[in-house]
């Protein structure tokens, strides 16, 4: 595994960049689009160019922030690019079917992440374990002069707000507070990110979400619980995936659960599986048996097969762990 950088290496690199492309992963969420978007105005303003792409266009549910409506789904044709930066992806394969274009790429390849499972594939990698991309970007930023304007600081405190479960997940720490404290004294507007974030639902999420909760499993005693977000259900509900955001975490709220396990179903076959925990199970190492990965408390992976046998594969691993 390569070494980690410093913020001041980094610095360096993307100082010396003339034109970037910064990918981040598919179903990008609040940390993915944030970093991505704040590296690219931040280099943007320094006078480079930078675009900043994903697989999957941005939740509609996000849009209300400045800047987000600036990811691209495709890398721009004809572009020389010196530099690609991924952001918030803890493997390759993250990068969905921008993974062959990295892969081939001759220039320099900088690696920015906050994943436990992340193992350095950059020619530069600063990765250290905190809860969000978000929260190491700063660092770069100071390091590398550049600046964090009111803009930029919103999509620094969207990505630190959401992965962090609005400051409530068992890794913020003193540091975390520190950051999201600069990017406000920087003009982040925290109580309407909080607002549009957490309190504000179209009436559609509303109904799927009731469905869902109505339909939690339990096993190991009650300490691991189920919720399945059917394909049936979205479609006789009009319902995206992107709805489906969020809805891990209130199961964790009951008393004794130690493990959640959001099933959201792709097609007859397919399964993409969240999974958070209270502390006492990794669920990285429960993820990292089905070649997902992630964090301690929040991982994820996608299974294959019938409905039954991913219930109880996911039993069986968090068994293992518990």
């Amino acid at each position: 595994m390569k070494s980690n950088l410093t913020a001041a290496e980094i610095a360096t690199q993307l100082n010396k960049a003339k034109v970037v492309a910064i990918f981040c992963h598919v179903r990008p969420d609040g940390d993915a689009l944030g970093s991505a978007l704040s590296l690219k105005n931040a280099l943007e303003n320094a006078g480079k160019t930078a675009y900043a792409i994903c697989e999957d266009a941005p939740p509609q549910k996000y849009l209300f922030i400045e800047g987000v409506n600036e990811m691209l789904t495709e890398i721009p044709q004809g572009v020389n690019f010196d530099t690609f930066v991924t952001v918030d992806s803890a493997d390759k394969s993250r990068l969905g079917k921008f993974e062959i274009d990295y892969l081939r790429f001759k220039g320099n390849k900088i690696n920015i992440d906050h994943h436990i499972s992340n193992d350095r594939y950059g020619d530069y990698n600063f990765v250290y374990e905190c809860p969000a991309t978000c929260q190491l970007l700063p660092e770069i930023f100071s390091a590398a002069k550049l600046e964090i304007n009111e803009k930029i600081a919103n999509l620094l405190a969207f990505g630190l707000i959401t992965d962090s479960g609005n400051f409530t997940h068992q890794d913020v720490d003193e540091k975390t507070f520190t950051v999201a404290a600069k990017l406000k004294a920087k003009g982040a507007n925290v109580n309407r990110l909080n607002y549009y974030l957490f309190q504000n639902q179209s009436k559609t999420r509303a109904l799927l979400y009731g469905r869902v909760m109505n339909k939690m499993r339990f096993a190991l005693e009650d300490k691991l619980v189920f919720i399945t977000t059917t394909l049936a259900d979205r479609n006789e509900l009009g319902a995206t995936i992107a709805m489906t955001e969020g809805f891990v975490d209130f199961p964790l709220t009951i008393d004794g659960i130690e493990v959640c396990a959001s099933i959201l179903q792709m097609n007859a076959n397919q399964y993409k599986v969240s999974l958070r925990s209270k502390g006492k199970v990794n669920v990285n190492a429960v993820a990292s048996q089905f070649g997902g990965g992630g964090h301690i408390l929040a991982s994820g992976c996608t299974l294959f097969g019938e409905y039954e046998e991913v219930i109880e594969r996911i039993t069986y691993a968090v068994y293992q762990n518990l």
